[in-house]
């Protein structure tokens, strides 16, 4: 299947399901999350309604042939009021997609829907070693700005956490 038959769109809750597995698969074989069981449908439910089809926390999916093989989105990065404006990135594509773009295309989508928000920074962690993911945020003008040294214990080891940043178009004030 060519990418041009690949289309990024909005998540819906039919979604969820296909979400979930790629997330489980993640959960399951990689240090990609820290969680270390899969999650519930429940769960992934109720982590869905943190998304909406407008405003700067955003929830896309990549579908080819009628199947889910990604999602990408924009969350809120802390609670505290003051961090509105900066949003914490995520990218997860299924495993027998990966390395032909997916991510790429829905991050271009993503930063397209995102460019009228009021977003300051965007972020995004990532486990180390993974350097597919590392070049695709600097690919998009994220720049590192710090190691969190073995942040994380799961599959029998310590994990360190890249972070990196990415100014967004939006210089003014909030809406508070």
């Amino acid at each position: 299947m060519s990418m041009s038959e690949l289309l990024v769109r909005p998540a819906v809750v039919a979604d969820v399901p296909a979400m979930m597995a790629i997330y489980n698969h993640y959960v399951e074989t990689s240090p990609a999350t820290f969680d270390v069981k899969p999650v519930s449908l429940e769960n992934r439910l109720a982590w869905f309604e943190h998304f909406g089809v407008s405003g700067p926390f955003r929830l896309l999916v990549a579908e080819q042939g009628g199947e889910v093989v990604g999602y990408t989105g924009s969350g809120r990065f802390r609670e505290k009021p003051a961090y509105v404006t900066s949003v914490e990135m995520t990218v997860y594509v299924h495993p027998e997609a990966r390395g032909r773009g997916v991510g790429a295309r829905m991050y271009e989508r993503l930063f397209d829907v995102l460019a009228a928000e009021p977003i300051h920074r965007a972020y995004a962690g990532i486990t180390l070693p993974n350097p597919a993911s590392v070049t695709l945020h600097h690919r998009f003008g994220f720049r590192e700005i710090g190691v969190y040294d073995e942040v994380g214990y799961k599959l029998g080891q310590y994990w360190s956490v890249l972070w990196l940043e990415r100014p967004m178009a939006f210089a003014g004030q909030p809406l508070q």
